[in-house]
């Protein structure tokens, strides 16, 4: 089994923190590293990742296992709450550094042969990353997608966003189809450089210059993530002269896309 290294970049997304912490310890796959990238925030969640961490080894839960008739007593088993032996590193970048830099310092520091990002208030489904590294190990492709829920702060779904299967000129020439649930081989930064710290849309310049330069894709037509939408929070790349700045910047990048595409037929 090949290791997975998970980035989870953290700004003040103190309230959801811990549950996107638990998402990704939880997960079916067993060699997974995380990495929690602190952006220096300002709500208190570095404490929150640290009680996070303190936790692994002294929280303690318990569940029902036997009813003694005799004494009329339902007993319990108590046993740790986090039990898996996870590999967790936790970053505190000195000085708030930006999403970008966030992301590029935790995949300086991965060690799996696999590895993905997962933004820390953003909640992956129990059998993500398994079903993610099928295709990676039958070497069926480089890059890996799924399907992804919408969800609101109370969880409730607003949409299902349901990706094309991978061809160049629907994901990355229509508009950048790919989403954020994610899983791709490591190698592909060390042979065609990490997220571009001076773009907008980081995501989707990077995985538009692995598509240029032969990386190989391929979509998993499963709902495996759930990405929070913050309509009513203007935070972060949410803040509308951001998010705008964002779409200005995947528009040069749809063109640049198809100008790629006409030279290369």
């Amino acid at each position: 089994m090949k290791r997975i290294s998970v980035v989870i970049p953290s700004y003040n997304h103190a309230p959801y923190v811990e549950a996107c912490l638990d998402s990704v310890y939880f997960q079916d796959y067993e060699d997974l590293e995380m990495i929690i990238v602190d952006d220096c925030s300002t709500d208190g969640s570095g404490d929150i990742i640290r009680n996070w961490m303190d936790g692994l080894d002294r929280d303690m839960t318990s569940h029902a296992v036997r009813y003694d008739a005799e004494a009329d007593a339902i007993l319990r088993r108590e046993h740790k709450r986090y039990g898996r032996g996870r590999t967790v590193v936790y970053l505190q970048n000195p000085e708030n550094r930006g999403s970008t830099a966030t992301y590029n310092r935790g995949f300086r520091a991965a060690t799996g042969e696999y590895c993905a990002f997962v933004v820390s208030d953003d909640i992956c489904h129990p059998q993500m990353f398994s079903t993610l590294a099928a295709p990676l190990d039958a070497d069926e492709a480089d890059f890996v997608y799924s399907d992804l829920f919408i969800v609101d702060d109370a969880m409730r779904v607003q949409r299902e966003f349901r990706l094309p299967d991978y061809d160049f000129d629907t994901c990355f020439c229509d508009w950048y189809l790919c989403g954020v649930a994610t899983l791709y081989r490591r190698s592909l930064h060390e042979r065609f450089g990490y997220y571009d710290e001076t773009a907008m849309a980081d995501d989707h310049e990077c995985y538009l210059r692995f598509a240029m330069n032969g990386a190989r894709f391929k979509h998993v037509p499963k709902t495996l993530y759930s990405a929070r939408t913050h309509d009513h929070r203007q935070v972060g790349l949410h803040g509308s002269e951001r998010f705008n700045a964002l779409l200005e910047h995947s528009k040069s990048l749809c063109l640049e896309a198809r100008r790629w595409r006409e030279e290369n037929r």
